[in-house]
């Protein structure tokens, strides 16, 4: 317990600076960190059957994560993402010279590994530029919702939880849990509100439960992503944690439906 709770407060210290250290800072560890959680899930799914290509799929994510940081900062005409597509070619290329006995399933996990691992932190790093220039309010209100969503779901799930959410993939997970979550995040966007003028109330609740649904959703899929593969954790970088993508699993699929419903609410 000791441990877990040294690596959390560690955990939180790393990403509140990432955040709140300005846009190289945030630029620089949220590349890094996208290659790092690729790795994992080539690492997690590598088998006897599957052999994702590791170095294809990292040169995949930075021919996504540099152009786009080079678009925010400088300006520079997004077409410049479109390396991605020959290094995707590559990995399809490349597959011919391997003679391993299930190509394709090398090439799925090496491109899904990408959309699944790195993908969704481009969208999240995409937030602190809604504006046209670098806030860290949008990134913070997102962590601040994710986790008090996270801090609920437990408290609510470990004292009230009795009807599963999903009792297949994640046994522990209740409705009690999920609505304490809920509870939590939107109290937490009124609490943001308060402080951070961009949205108004209502749009700060319409942050919270994207985040909360999207998140939890995320939390289930790789739950299934585990259970698939007949592992409890996605590696053991953060001790009494697991890996990487046990603790950014509700950012998944949060963050592209986070950016995607910031940008509907500065249009309209």
């Amino acid at each position: 317990m000791k441990t877990r709770a040294v690596t959390g407060f560690f955990f939180v210290g790393v990403m509140l600076a990432s955040v709140l250290l300005g846009a190289y800072a945030f630029t620089l560890f949220f590349l890094i960190l996208s290659g790092l959680c690729t790795e994992e899930f080539y690492r997690l799914v590598t088998t006897a059957e599957v052999k994702p290509q590791k170095r294809w799929g990292l040169a995949l994510v930075i021919s996504i994560f540099l152009p786009l940081s080079m678009y925010f900062f400088q300006g520079e005409p997004l077409i410049n993402m479109l390396i991605c597509v020959p290094i995707t070619i590559m990995i399809i290329v490349a597959e011919l010279y391997r003679k391993h006995s299930n190509p394709f399933h090398n090439i799925s996990y090496t491109i899904f590994g990408v959309l699944f691992s790195a993908v969704p932190f481009c969208f999240f790093y995409a937030t602190a530029f809604i504006d046209g220039t670098y806030s860290f309010h949008y990134p913070l209100a997102f962590l601040l919702l994710l986790w008090s969503s996270d801090t609920g779901a437990y408290l609510f799930g470990t004292m009230l939880g009795k009807h599963r959410l999903f009792e297949r993939h994640s046994p522990k997970k209740s409705w009690e849990g999920f609505a304490g979550g809920m509870f939590t995040s939107l109290l937490a966007a009124f609490i943001i509100s308060i402080y951070f003028d961009e949205l108004s109330l209502i749009q700060w609740f319409g942050m919270a439960v994207i985040i909360v649904t999207a998140g939890t959703l995320g939390d289930l899929s790789e739950s299934m992503l585990k259970r698939s593969l007949s592992t409890k954790d996605s590696g053991s970088l953060l001790p009494g944690h697991g890996g990487l993508l046990d603790r950014f699993d509700g950012l998944l699929l949060a963050a592209p439906l986070v950016f995607v419903y910031l940008q509907f609410v500065q249009t309209f």
